[in-house]
């Protein structure tokens, strides 16, 4: 832990700055001031992040999928056992998101107000976050292809996370047993290192069509597997020099039961059995809640602490997030087909339209949100957003890699609107996946979606990618009564 620093003038303008222009822009409406404070901060005091943060006991998640979901299990399971905690729950995820977060949450001298931090990190921040706030412990949850065009290929996305945590060597590592490419951060780094992983296979054993890690990332050779869970993540080996899967110290011994709205798994760690009850659905937000059981234990909380919190967590903005949207029966004069209209008016009876958003923003987390709702016991409508802004990354060629073609084969799949900037490139792509066109709808205007949505007699699901999922969620949001994303749920 670093030693206390005397006061500074351009600290106490840093902070006052922060929390000025934060306020302001919330006031009048113009986003949830969440980079622009931190970035003014910064003008005033470029290591402010280091001062605001000292003393504060921080646990960093960072990774390609998964990070916004481990770090809200994590800030709930603390914030329930007494803890007060700090928390980026807007996902402003870069340094100077981050660098908002400490200073509003510090007085106007800029000291720390609270001692626990659960800090979601961009895996490209990490070197610049990592040195300023001291983590205890780091998690990694993944590493998968994500905007190419910022990031390049994977390997350099792991080469910044290693820069990251080379500045961090008093920080415990969490670690992704089954996936290669995070697993290799620990050959050539000082941190204490804890594995999580899932001991069991998950679904079909075929060979993974999508991997972003076929050949051992030492030698070069093409890994063996002894079982998959999804894309390159599963029990790997390489023939040639041995590097393997690390035996995990906290471990799904079996998945027990997988609903639509959770998993019931058992977990081994400390010489223990435990059952767990996860209150999210998907394979993905298994690996989520492992990792946030190992962080939580690891950080010195009590393992019944974070199972217990685990049951009643709640979804992210945009990850899994529901909405119980207020339903619009159509008369027969406004829908034009009577029987739709009969149909709708006949389950009007519940008030509700359940609306379900799932992020997804690369080919291996798009591929799991597609064998999810495949595998939906019940009938649905599907919307699918995709823009290429900045925050998405331009390069939307991943759409090629992901599996759509299970949409085709989906029985319960009705109908699909595609949205967003892109909106003409998804339609085509599920043409090429063998969906039917007379069942793909083109809409760019979320108006008229959320119309939709609301005349519908069946659950909708929402699979957006970043800017999409935040404009369609003020929409949604709008209509729900529920709160902005950066506003606490």
């Amino acid at each position: 832990m670093m030693a206390k620093k005397p006061l500074r003038l351009n600290t106490i303008l840093a902070v006052a700055s922060c929390k000025c222009v934060r306020s302001i822009l919330r006031h009048t409406g113009k986003g949830g001031g969440t980079a622009l404070p931190g970035k003014v901060a910064m003008k005033f005091q470029k290591d402010v992040l280091e001062t605001v943060s000292d003393g504060v006991d921080c646990i960093v998640v960072t990774g390609t999928n998964g990070k916004t979901t481990t770090a809200n299990i994590l800030e709930s399971a603390l914030t329930e056992s007494g803890r007060n905690v700090l928390a980026n729950k807007s996902g402003a995820n870069l340094l100077s998101g981050i660098t908002a977060e400490f200073c509003c949450a510090a007085d106007w001298l800029g000291r720390p107000k609270k001692k626990v931090a659960v800090i979601e990190c961009d895996e490209g921040a990490l070197k610049q976050v990592a040195p300023r706030i001291h983590p205890r412990v780091i998690v990694v949850t993944n590493l998968f292809r994500d905007q190419l065009d910022r990031y390049g290929e994977v390997m350099n996305t792991l080469a910044q996370i290693r820069s990251g945590v080379e500045k961090a060597p008093q920080a415990t590592l969490v670690l992704n047993a089954e996936d290669s490419l995070v697993s290799s951060l620990a050959l050539d780094v000082p941190n204490r290192v804890v594995y999580f992983g899932l001991n069991t296979p998950v679904g079909d054993q075929k060979p993974r069509e999508i991997s972003d890690a076929l050949h051992c990332i030492r030698c070069g050779t093409e890994y063996q597997y002894r079982y998959y869970t999804y894309a390159h993540l599963g029990d790997f080996v390489c023939p040639k020099c041995g590097y393997h899967r690390a035996k995990p110290d906290f471990a799904v011994q079996s998945i027990d039961r997988m609903e639509a709205d959770g998993s019931r798994v058992t977990m081994k760690f400390g010489g223990e059995t435990r059952p767990v009850a996860i209150g999210l659905p998907a394979v993905y937000n298994i690996y989520n809640a492992a990792a946030a059981i190992a962080a939580y234990v690891t950080f010195g909380g009590e393992p019944s602490e974070i199972i217990r919190s685990l049951k009643g967590v709640h979804s992210s903005f945009g990850r899994m997030e529901k909405f119980e949207l207020p339903r619009k029966i159509m008369t027969r004069a406004e829908s034009g087909n009577p029987a739709a209209a009969a149909d709708a008016t006949a389950a009007g009876m519940n008030a509700v339209v359940p609306v379900r958003m799932i992020l997804v923003k690369n080919p291996a987390g798009c591929s799991q949100t597609i064998a999810y709702l495949c595998g939906l016991a019940e009938d649905f409508q599907l919307v699918i957003c995709l823009n290429d802004r900045t925050a998405d990354g331009h390069d939307i060629s991943w759409i090629w890699d992901a599996d759509y073609e299970k949409l085709a084969a989906c029985s319960h799949l009705r109908e699909i609107w595609v949205s967003g900037d892109r909106a003409e490139e998804l339609r085509l792509r599920l043409k090429y996946a063998g969906v039917k066109t007379n069942r793909i709808h083109l809409e760019k205007d979320n108006a008229k979606l959320l119309a939709m949505m609301q005349e519908s007699s069946l659950p909708v699901f929402v699979m957006p990618n970043y800017t999409s999922m935040l404009a369609l969620r003020k929409v949604l949001s709008d209509a729900t009564g529920k709160k902005a994303f950066w506003e606490k749920q």
